[in-house]
């Protein structure tokens, strides 16, 4: 079973670094293969070109035919990123746009769309600076909630299995909280696999 992590946060060594290094490892030790795309470490170019969009005259760019054939025999996409103004970051969001796009994630049907990627999991670990009641109270969980976790996975046909999400994540944060942390991110990947 292939797991595919990815990553959001230009410092590896962050707490989502962290939490993505801990994910894979425990991946790996229950003999699961991982593939693990650092976005920031790829220098990934989250911007859509025009050749890109319906209607184009269908050549897509070279780096991103390399990254859906290396994502066609995923079963388990786990995503791991911070809420940078309440939202992931614009090069999570870019490369969904570019790699999950028609053709790949889902396709034109009358009506709507049909999804592509059915019978496949999404994991989703989030972090925030701010604590998660704050998070919760302003809308801002439910909101992202609805736009990531529920539409992205219902466009792309994806099983959410869980979005584990940090509070009060800041560069001080005591490494027995961060470690409590990983704690859940491991019992997350037992529990599920």
């Amino acid at each position: 079973m292939k797991h595919v992590v990815v990553v959001a946060h230009p410092k590896s060594r962050s707490f989502i670094g962290t939490m993505a290094t801990t994910y894979a490892a425990e991946a790996r030790h229950r003999d699961l293969q991982v593939e693990v795309r650092d976005l920031y470490a790829m220098d990934f170019d989250p911007r859509l070109s025009a050749s890109e969009l319906p209607g184009a005259d269908g050549s897509l760019p070279a780096d991103l035919l390399r990254e859906r054939e290396l994502l066609a025999d995923t079963a388990v996409f786990a995503f791991f990123y911070p809420f940078w103004f309440n939202a992931p970051p614009a090069i999570l969001k870019g490369y969904m746009e570019r790699v999950f796009g028609l053709g790949f994630a889902y396709e034109p049907v009358a009506g709507g769309t049909k999804p592509l990627l059915g019978g496949r999991k999404m994991l989703v670990v989030s972090s925030s600076g701010a604590p998660r009641e704050w998070v919760e109270g302003t809308g801002a969980w439910e909101a992202e909630r609805q736009i990531f976790d529920t539409h992205f996975a219902a466009v792309c046909g994806l099983e959410l299995i869980d979005h584990l999400h940090f509070g009060s994540i800041l560069p001080n944060t005591r490494s027995d909280f961060v470690e409590a942390c990983a704690d859940r991110v491991r019992s997350a990947v037992q529990k599920n696999f």
